[in-house]
């Protein structure tokens, strides 16, 4: 069985510099928005290609900052196939003003960056109560939260998960799990302790797929130890293309060797259901 699959972690890059400007957050552009753009026609052919139904694509900060402008006018080309994740300052006096006005021009989800490819932050602003206001606007209206963390976020993860119980948590990349000792993967108890949380997700992206196939017991072991710890049902793909290099067929190859082993019903979740959980603008 092939199943539908929803990408929830593309980014897209405009060549067009003067309507979309270069302005990335902490001031330094991420190398693979420089070395390998990709625009949202080239998304969109790169889906095509490689049997990608719906995506909710993510904003890129580190191209972008928090101007979100180029991912909301591409995705409000396409509303049925598409939706936003926006970036932006949450503990900025106005911010539930900002939300409300990406929120009137497509925003599907909020993401939460505290650092990436160029700057990481310890981002204990993650739970300054000054953010809350916008917590609230999404447990009110049913949206996703994507988090954007290193290990050492994950308490404060757990606290916000407890905190705002009706808001679905999606965790970038896995939360970036430390596999190196292998099954059953001791260092990884911070991020396995969130799945008492039933309103965590975990997004598996490439990174992941490159971790789980380098650590001991391979691939296999480490996505059957974590269906088992979170169901299937808490867990969607991502393709973090093209900030993860190859075209967006062969990291779907990559992923379907990564998850064989999985039932057809858990591998269904993961390539799309859950998506569909968490974006339900994109369900059919």
């Amino acid at each position: 069985m092939t199943p539908r699959i929803i990408d929830i972690h593309p980014h897209i890059i405009s060549a067009d510099t003067g309507r979309y400007p270069i302005a990335p957050q902490a001031g330094q552009r991420s190398n693979w928005s420089q070395k390998r753009p990709s625009s949202f026609e080239e998304l969109i052919a790169g889906m095509d290609e490689a049997g990608i139904a719906r995506a909710a694509i993510v904003h890129s900060s580190t191209t972008y900052g928090h101007n979100n402008d180029y991912v909301l006018d591409s995705v409000a080309t396409q509303p049925d196939r598409f939706t936003a994740v926006c970036s932006f300052d949450l503990l900025a006096p106005e911010a539930v003003q900002v939300f409300d006005r990406l929120l009137a021009r497509g925003m599907g989800g909020v993401r939460l960056f505290t650092g990436g490819a160029t700057a990481q932050t310890d981002g204990r602003w993650l739970v300054n109560p000054a953010t809350f206001p916008v917590w609230e606007r999404c447990a009110d209206l049913g949206m996703a939260m994507v988090i954007q963390t290193t290990p050492a976020g994950l308490p404060m993860v757990a606290e916000l998960a407890e905190r705002f119980p009706k808001v679905r948590i999606a965790l970038d990349h896995c939360g970036r799990p430390v596999l190196e000792e292998g099954p059953p993967y001791p260092a990884c108890a911070g991020l396995f302790g969130l799945a008492r949380y039933d309103n965590v997700y975990l997004k598996i992206t490439p990174k992941t797929f490159d971790l789980a196939q380098a650590a001991p017991g391979g691939a296999e072991a480490f996505f059957a130890h974590l269906v088992q710890r979170f169901g299937a049902d808490h867990l969607a793909f991502g393709s973090n293309h093209p900030a993860s290099a190859g075209s967006m067929k062969a990291l779907i190859t990559q992923g379907q060797d990564c998850l064989r082993a999985l039932s057809d019903d858990d591998r269904a979740w993961i390539w799309g259901r859950t998506a569909q959980r968490l974006y339900p603008m994109l369900a059919d």
